[in-house]
């Protein structure tokens, strides 16, 4: 359950835009980096402390450097304000290896869709794309320009002729239609999302109701809603390999219960978002509250995210 870290040295901090910083990590040392695909995240280790995912905005076909951009949440619960007020250049920090829930698959054609600051994953698959010479379109809702993260860089890129913006301020002719967009569904064409909650939902409800095929609908969430959490109820964790009983109170995550015994579990987003710390379901039924799992995978029943999700039975047992 350990995490692969990594150490790294800030090379470059500097805003992104309005209430975004951008961040470029390397290796102390100038080594290559772990190599990572289009779509991938790593933990970072915060100055207060907090480890939170970040998307990797950068071109995959080079490990010289890591790329992060990183929104300050007002109503967040310390990370991102640890990285706006405490980052510096030459800092040296720790981040995982790569990991990937969001990769390109191979498609004819491609559509992307960034809401804010969704824009990190999807501009690392439209540089991925653009190299393949592979065809794809990419479009960008923000506030206003002010708010938009990396927007010279996309429109001094040679694909900017595939990317479109869509402020909310500017006028009505260039607001996100995405009921056109998605009006003619292929099956060779796949489409990635990206962005607040609203945004996303908002996309994915309109591809569905155009018969997208759910195969060809990829998102990635930042954080869960408030909505998910439900009823709790006092339930009881076993652990496989030992036997050991770990009882996990109502108003208590089963993260919390098993650090309480002694077990720890890598965390990282703590709302059900990542996969930092999913775990093998062995017997019983989760509650799901996370937006991690697809639906296919919440209906087998065969892992839970303890940082948020809870049990369905009085039992829950896992492979610890």
């Amino acid at each position: 359950m350990e995490r692969n870290w990594v150490d790294v040295r800030v090379s470059r901090c500097a805003p992104a835009a309005q209430g975004i910083l951008g961040l470029e990590l390397v290796a102390p040392d100038g080594a290559p980096l772990p190599a990572f695909a289009a779509g991938a995240h790593v933990d970072l280790e915060l100055p207060n402390g907090m480890v939170r995912p970040y998307s990797l905005l950068g071109d995959d076909a080079q490990r010289a450097r890591y790329e992060l951009g990183i929104l300050l949440e007002a109503a967040g619960r310390g990370g991102s304000a640890s990285a706006h007020r405490d980052i510096r250049v030459d800092m040296r920090l720790r981040v995982s290896h790569p990991r990937n829930h969001f990769a390109l698959v191979p498609a004819e054609r491609t559509l992307l869709f960034a809401g804010g600051i969704g824009v990190t994953p999807i501009l690392a698959m439209a540089q991925h794309l653009a190299r393949r010479g592979a065809a794809f379109e990419m479009h960008y809702c923000s506030r206003s320009p002010a708010r938009t993260a990396f927007v010279e860089r996309l429109r001094g890129a040679e694909f900017a002729g595939c990317v479109h913006f869509h402020f909310d301020d500017g006028d009505a002719a260039q607001k996100l239609d995405a009921p056109a967009l998605l009006a003619r569904p292929q099956p060779a064409t796949h489409l990635y999302v990206c962005g607040p909650q609203g945004f996303m939902d908002h996309v994915i409800a309109i591809a569905r109701e155009n018969g997208w095929a759910a195969e060809n609908i990829h998102f990635e969430y930042f954080s869960a809603a408030p909505a998910l959490a439900g009823e709790a109820r006092a339930f009881e964790l076993r652990l496989a390999r030992s036997g050991r009983r770990v009882p996990v109170g109502a108003t208590q995550s089963a993260v919390a219960a098993l650090a309480a015994c002694g077990v720890e579990v890598p965390v990282s987003c703590e709302q059900g978002v990542c996969g930092t710390c999913v775990l093998k379901v062995v017997d019983g039924v989760p509650d799901h509250r996370d937006v991690y799992f697809t639906d296919a995978e919440r209906a087998r029943n065969d892992q839970f995210t303890p940082c948020c999700s809870r049990s369905k039975s009085s039992v829950l047992t896992v492979d610890l």
